[in-house]
């Protein structure tokens, strides 16, 4: 098995900072292409898909220790070892637990609408669309979007889903991103592994105005672990806040690494 995991490097200079970005659950890389477009121009950037999705590693178990060694292994592998990791949502989650785990090679953290929290369950109606598509009886993505329409109403998961639905050399459909797996241990994924390392450095939580992932109930969990973050507001926008509002997320997010320099 791989032990690290693959990422699209664009390296600027061998002294500019580096940028680490993770996306979020069902994802791949491409999703924060809006980011890295930015700040291609100041710093070198790792774009990583995340573990049992994209083009990374398919695994048969899960734990956040097990990403963040991952993530620490493809690091290794490029050579990095100080940089700015930047996560949404579940990528946010192994950004913060790399930092805990691993501070001295964060140098800013920047977390995107979530919370260090065990969630509860939202994502049982995706999970009974994807098992629901029947990928032998399919010619074209237009079928599968029509078979999850049955579970998934809003045309913008369903799009977003359907970018992971890609067609082999033997003309079998697939999705990138390992299902069984995440369906297995989705609770785990929910969770958050409770301790009492903290990370000290620069933090940013950044919130969509309105999303329900990353609310002030959630303050001391944050503070607990992250004593030096600082929250900012993304207005309009909400779980998606990087794509709804990429201009004003960019500049939260660059006035953020301004001020590590």
């Amino acid at each position: 098995m791989l032990n690290h995991l693959h990422a699209e490097k664009h390296q600027l200079d061998k002294d500019a900072p580096w940028l680490i970005l993770l996306h979020g659950l069902f994802g791949n890389l491409d999703n924060l292409a809006v980011i890295k477009r930015h700040f291609s121009s100041k710093f070198n950037i790792l774009n990583i898909d995340l573990p049992d999705h994209g083009h990374s590693v398919k695994l048969d178990s899960f734990s956040f220790a097990q990403w963040s060694q991952l993530l620490s292994s493809t690091l290794t592998e490029h050579h990095i070892n100080t940089c700015y990791v930047l996560g949404h949502s579940l990528g946010g989650k192994l950004a913060m637990q790399f930092a805990l785990a691993q501070p001295h090679t964060v140098a800013g953290l920047i977390v995107a609408d979530i919370a260090p929290v065990n969630y509860p369950p939202r994502h049982h109606q995706v999970f009974q669309g994807i098992n629901n598509v029947e990928l032998s009886n399919i010619s074209r993505r237009q079928d599968a979007d029509k078979q999850l329409a049955r579970y998934i109403p809003e045309a913008g998961v369903r799009q977003f889903l359907l970018k992971s639905l890609f067609q082999s050399e033997d003309k079998r459909w697939h999705w990138r991103f390992n299902v069984k797996n995440l369906i297995q241990h989705y609770d785990a994924i929910c969770d958050w592994p409770h301790s009492d390392l903290t990370y000290s450095g620069p933090t940013l939580f950044i919130k969509g105005e309105l999303s329900d992932y990353l609310t002030m109930q959630y303050q001391d969990q944050v503070l607990q672990y992250f004593p030096q973050s600082k929250a900012q507001v993304i207005q309009g926008a909400g779980h998606w806040l990087h794509a709804e509002k990429p201009q004003a997320f960019n500049r939260s997010v660059e006035r953020f690494l301004s001020q590590q320099d």
